[in-house]
């Protein structure tokens, strides 16, 4: 799972609090966190391969949001090996581990194993919020048409570089003057845990605004392509609000408990001993939550997936196919079948502004199979609702 909690075991003079978290039995809770970040990356990998039977996805060529939900799945992946290789030392090597309580010990490997491996899962699961505070913002910028393949060099930009410095700056201020001096204050803690959950926050808050808006400007789209409302666009708009309110219940499933065992833990520090009766159901809290972390964080990426895609099925496909762009071939073959010589009389101006509109209905189409890139029956109903697929 992915706490700053993680970080802050690895000083020798820890608080009283993680010292709680981390000795509560250890070997139930690595191996919980190994079975479910195994799963979650067997079944994550399982959905994003090729399935037997199914044509590629459909998507646009100057669409950066598939490239972004590649990179989400990535970052999940990536974070879970770390869970899995973490944990494994962890019930491999007690004797290896144990070191890491050593004040002023010599050896220094397990210190760097547990600040290496403990940045690792907090790096990669941080800069999988900022993708998807991406993902968010794409979205927007897609129906405004205000982006395009070209923000992607944008997002790297953003997503890792902003990662990579809250990360660093967190740790170094943790562990500074050196890692046998950290908490020895809460001037080391808090601006660590402050970096590590601002993007988390940035996501519970701005996701939801950015994704509403979102969704009231495909309603203005859809109605403005013909001129009318029909069933099929009114559908096809539920099918994106439903797609992001998948993607929002997903994240607050995997990370609301994150915020609850902090929050508790937190409390308890302020009290003079941890230990007292009255805050007994305090301490069973924490370490409920604790143990919920280590369930609900690794299967972000699977249910992830599935809130972007689907089920897609247990029919693997290996063989390597030629990914079809649709737009190019509806205009080749049905615009082809349904185009006729055009009268002598027509005048140009018509032409034109029937080329016009074609043109901004497609476009307009490529926005909407932005949103609902995977799912099947959207890409479907939007291409039989096309101007191009009835042969305008």
């Amino acid at each position: 799972m992915a706490s700053p909690r993680l970080e802050t075991y690895c000083c020798p003079n820890r608080d009283a609090a993680t010292q709680l978290v981390m000795n509560f039995q250890p070997e139930v809770f690595c191996g919980v966190c190994i079975g479910s970040a195994s799963i979650s990356l067997l079944l994550t990998i399982l959905q994003l391969l090729p399935k037997k039977g199914q044509s590629p996805r459909k998507m646009p060529k100057a669409s950066s949001s598939s490239t972004i939900l590649l990179l989400i799945s990535i970052c999940d992946i990536l974070g879970g090996l770390g869970m899995i290789f973490r944990s494994s030392v962890w019930l491999g090597f007690p004797g290896f581990i144990a070191n890491i309580s050593v004040v002023n010990g010599t050896d220094v490997w397990p210190s760097t194993f547990c600040v290496g491996s403990a940045m690792w899962i907090q790096l990669l699961y941080s800069a999988g919020f900022w993708w998807l505070f991406c993902y968010a913002v794409d979205s927007y910028l897609v129906v405004r048409r205000s982006a395009g393949l070209s923000t992607i060099v944008l997002y790297h930009m953003m997503t890792w570089g902003l990662a990579v410095m809250l990360c660093v700056e967190g740790i170094a201020l943790l562990y500074y003057p050196s890692l046998s001096s950290c908490e020895n204050g809460l001037e080391h803690a808090i601006p660590h845990y402050i970096t590590t959950y601002a993007p988390l926050l940035l996501v519970l808050v701005a996701n939801p605004i950015l994704f509403r808006r979102t969704v009231s400007a495909v309603a203005s789209l859809l109605k403005g392509r013909q001129g009318i409302y029909t069933e099929n666009e009114r559908r096809l708009g539920t099918e994106i609000q439903m797609r992001f309110f998948k993607i929002m219940l997903v994240f607050v499933i995997c990370w609301s408990s994150n915020i609850i065992n902090e929050t508790l833990l937190f409390y308890l520090e302020m009290q003079p001993d941890i230990n007292e009766m009255p805050l007994k159901d305090i301490r069973s809290a924490a370490l409920i939550t604790w143990i919920i972390m280590g369930v609900l964080n690794p299967m972000q990426g699977f249910l992830l997936t599935l809130a972007f895609y689907g089920w897609t099925g247990w029919r693997v496909d290996l063989k390597w196919r030629k990914r079809e762009i649709p737009w190019e071939s509806m205009s080749s073959s049905t615009v082809g079948e349904n185009a006729y010589p055009s009268p002598v009389n027509y005048q140009s101006n018509i032409h034109d502004s029937k080329k016009i509109s074609t043109t901004d209905s497609q476009q307009t189409d490529e926005a909407i199979s932005m949103l609902s890139e995977g799912n099947t029956s959207s890409d479907e109903r939007l291409t039989r609702s096309s101007p191009i697929y009835q042969g305008w």
